[in-house]
């Protein structure tokens, strides 16, 4: 029987849908002597999920409705790799109602790939960000020959794991990494020579905190830990904008999904280890909480990168003046992307101040008293929280000129609650849900944790958010705290005036500017060394690596935040306990 003559195949066996593995034959020419060969998968998997931070899930609008009230002939809600064209070149010149009605929790979902759906809705179209390297090589996403009937690509194979659900451009290295890596170990009996990087190599070159040093693996144990294992790699994406109870709750469904379809395959998979970035660290600390995924028996161990483990002051910063541009020196893409996170107050307000998941990312009472200030004149005049309760001293203030919510920002669109408007009065109850989470997950961290972090001088961000004011001779500085605000860039520049001047025929009065000053910690641009640090002190962190040379969005693109992660993957592996392993003692 006359064939194109394809090379061996090894039978890349697809347990997500496969029950149980079965061995595949394909024709070849009579002149073809080889042996087909089949490489069954080891009966052990250890699955890798994927956690991404905020704004870095796809979400898709899921009400027709809201696409007409936008003028949207698509479903794309929020998709950052498309920056610099299509939905997000509209993303980045929004108006604030847009914003508030396309980014909505309420009509909105996961972009979960349908490989049987329209391609460009929910197929391999709308996925296409999704792009494999052209050295990427694993056994366990291998495409399938021409031959097989309903065949699929290595790429697709990647989709059906939910790498398309996330921001690619961010995450799609350390997707990639982690599947090749963990699952080419060993040839011939002998550890892979690229481990070598790894296996007996020094952690000190990825800058382990001083307090947990740690120790380089051996040969014996990278083979403990790896052999007879496979390790697939899933990216799960959660709607960023509702709380994390709710995603934890979801993604633990998924969790415990995917364990139930190897198991009913017939493997033997009783955990999975979670790898997070940023505020996918509060989803996995809800996935192990009892209270919520209850899933802490079927989680071996938790990698968190650049978690705000106690919130980012950075929050209450973009509310009232917006994502940091990078400006003219930058890519035009990574312009772009500022525009369509938001560079203004009003435009960051209108999603955020409707959304609970990007409240929750607010300092938390632990974060500490007087981080938010306001000085005049050089002379620091006042700060909160005074008591530990940034809630009610910073977050539900209302109407003062450096209040966290600027009411007038919260409802673009005008339309009431329950058609996807806003109020003052909601955001408050998002307020209080978030409070409630954060005291929920105050001391819920995994028993094995590791965490990697940035602490760079060169990639200061706002530990404290001051407010400075400049007030010239003769304003009326015993009353600061009731001025109002006459003028806002909606970049951190105000222009500040006492109400009496609103009187009829009052005389306008001395110029008062204040600024927002720039973030002066350590830390990647977004979360500081503080927020970062509290990890340590929750006593469960097994080890924890304090790096540079990244910023906060760009921390899985650093070579030493890839490797600690690897680490951290291989240490906690060691803990998995297997039916056939020897019987101690």
């Amino acid at each position: 029987m006359a064939a194109n003559n394809f090379p061996v195949q090894q039978i890349a066996t697809d347990t997500t849908l496969q029950s149980g593995q079965k061995a595949e034959g394909y024709a070849t020419p009579t002149q073809d002597t080889t042996p087909q060969m089949c490489f069954f998968a080891p009966k052990r998997v250890l699955p890798i999920i994927f956690l991404p931070g905020i704004m870095g899930s796809n979400l898709r609008i899921t009400s027709a409705e809201r696409q007409r009230l936008i003028g949207q002939d698509n479903n794309k809600a929020w998709r950052p790799d498309d920056i610099g064209a299509g939905n997000a070149h509209e993303n980045s010149t929004a108006t604030p109602r847009n914003r508030q009605l396309r980014i909505d929790p309420k009509t909105t979902a996961v972009d979960i790939y349908d490989p049987n759906g329209p391609s460009d809705v929910s197929g391999d179209g709308r996925h296409s960000n999704v792009t494999l390297e052209k050295n990427f090589n694993s056994p366990l996403l291998a495409s399938d020959p021409p031959t097989k009937k309903d065949g699929r690509s290595a790429t697709q194979k990647a989709r059906q794991r939910g790498w398309g659900e996330v921001m690619f451009t961010s995450y799609g290295q350390v997707l990639q990494h982690l599947e090749r890596r963990l699952n080419n170990t060993f040839t011939d009996g002998k550890v892979q020579a690229e481990w070598g990087d790894i296996v007996n190599a020094d952690p000190a070159a990825w800058s382990p905190e001083r307090s947990k040093p740690q120790r380089a693996i051996t040969e014996d144990e990278f083979r403990k830990a790896v052999g007879k294992c496979w390790f697939p790699v899933y990216a799960f994406g959660y709607n960023w904008l509702q709380s994390n109870r709710r995603s934890a709750t979801a993604t633990a469904d998924r969790i415990t999904a995917v364990i139930d379809s190897f198991k009913k395959g017939g493997y033997e998979c009783e955990k999975v280890i979670i790898v997070t970035h940023s505020m996918g660290g509060f989803v996995a600390r809800g996935i192990v909480h009892p209270d919520i995924g209850g899933l802490q028996d079927k989680v071996l161990g938790v990698v968190h990168g650049v978690q705000p483990a106690i919130g980012a002051a950075a929050a209450y910063k973009r509310m009232r003046a917006g994502f940091e541009d990078p400006g003219m020196w930058t890519s035009f893409k990574e312009s772009v992307a500022a525009k369509v996170t938001g560079n203004m107050g009003d435009e960051v307000t209108a999603v955020l101040a409707n959304a609970p998941g990007g409240l929750e990312l607010l300092p938390n009472k632990t974060y500490g008293n007087g981080w938010l200030q306001v000085s005049i004149n050089a002379k620091q005049k006042d700060a909160w929280p005074k008591k530990g309760d940034p809630y009610e001293e910073i977050y539900k203030v209302k109407g003062k000129w450096y209040s966290l919510i600027r009411e007038e920002w919260i409802n673009p669109s005008g339309l009431p609650e329950d058609r996807g408007g806003g109020s003052f009065d909601q955001t408050i109850d998002y307020i209080d849900q978030a409070r409630t989470f954060h005291d929920l997950i105050a001391n819920t961290y995994h028993d094995t944790s590791y965490a990697h972090y940035g602490t760079d001088v060169a990639h200061r961000c706002w530990g404290d958010v001051v407010w400075e004011v400049d007030a010239a001779k003769g304003a009326d500085l015993d009353n600061w705290d009731s001025w109002v605000i006459e003028t806002d860039s909606k970049q951190g520049e105000l222009g500040l005036t006492p109400p009496e001047c609103y009187a009829p025929g009052a005389p306008h009065p001395p110029k008062v500017r204040a600024h927002m000053a720039a973030g002066t910690e350590p830390g990647d641009g977004t979360v500081p060394q503080r927020s970062a640090r509290h990890q340590l002190q929750s006593g469960k962190f097994s080890g924890v690596f304090e790096q540079a040379g990244y910023d906060h969005q760009g921390s899985y693109q650093n070579q030493n935040a890839i490797a600690s992660t690897l680490y951290s993957i291989l240490r906690i592996a060691q803990k998995a306990k297997w039916k056939d392993d020897p019987k101690e003692g």
